[in-house]
C-alpha cells in the first residue's frame, strides 16, 4: 500500500472560511427523500440477486450508512478504498488502498460513491471488479454532476442528485479532507 499524500493542506479556519462563503444546494430533508427514493429503485432492481454491497472509502463512506440500512433484503458487505485525489480538489492516477476480500467471481456488486464527476475513478473500480470476475456491477452515487463533456463513466445506474458543474462538498464529499460530515450539500 502507497502512503497518500495531500496535495495541499488547509486549516480548520481556512475550512470554516470556506463553508462560510460556500452556498447551500440540499439540505438535510431534501438529501434524506432523495437517498429514501435511490434505496426503493436499488430494491427492486437487486432484491432477489444476493449483491455485495461495497462502499468506496472515504467518500461514499456517509452514503453507505444512509442507503444500506433501507435495503432490506440479503447482502454481503465489504468496501473498496480507491483515490485519485489524495486530499486535493482534483484527481492524479488512482492509488489503491484496499481491495475487497470477499471473492468477486460470480457475484452481483453494488459501487457506492459520493460523487460521479469525471467518472474515472468510478470506471477504474467497476473495471477491476469485472476483471475479477463480477457477474454485474451496479453503481450508485449521491450526486451526479452533469459536464459538459464526454467522461469515461457516463451516468450511474442509480444517482439521488444531480448537482451543477462547481465544486461540492457535504454528506460525503470534500474540500480538501474537511466538511464530509455536513448535513447538506454546498457548492463554491
Amino acid at each position: 500500500m502507497r502512503q497518500i499524500i495531500a496535495t495541499k493542506t488547509i486549516t480548520s479556519t481556512e475550512a470554516k472560511k470556506i463553508l462560510d462563503k460556500a452556498e447551500l444546494l440540499f439540505d438535510k430533508n431534501y438529501v434524506e427523500k432523495a437517498v429514501f427514493s435511490m434505496a426503493s429503485s436499488i430494491s427492486i432492481e437487486l432484491s432477489n440477486s444476493n449483491p455485495i454491497v461495497l462502499p468506496i472509502m472515504n467518500g461514499g463512506l456517509i452514503l453507505g450508512g444512509m442507503l444500506i440500512p433501507q435495503l432490506n433484503f440479503p447482502l454481503q458487505i465489504d468496501y473498496i478504498h480507491a483515490t485519485r485525489y489524495r486530499g486535493g480538489t482534483s484527481g492524479n492516477e488512482l492509488c489503491w488502498l484496499k481491495k475487497p476480500e470477499k471473492i468477486l467471481q460470480g457475484r452481483i456488486l453494488l459501487l457506492i460513491d459520493d460523487i460521479l464527476d469525471e467518472g474515472i475513478t468510478l470506471s477504474a473500480i467497476t473495471e477491476y471488479c469485472y476483471e475479477a470476475g463480477a457477474k454485474k456491477v451496479f453503481t450508485a452515487v449521491l450526486a451526479e454532476k452533469k459536464l459538459p463533456y464526454e467522461k469515461p463513466f457516463q451516468c450511474a445506474d442509480f444517482s439521488a442528485l444531480q448537482v451543477p458543474d462547481r465544486y461540492v462538498f457535504g454528506y460525503g464529499m470534500d474540500y480538501y479532507e474537511y466538511h464530509r460530515n455536513l448535513m447538506g450539500i454546498y457548492a463554491i
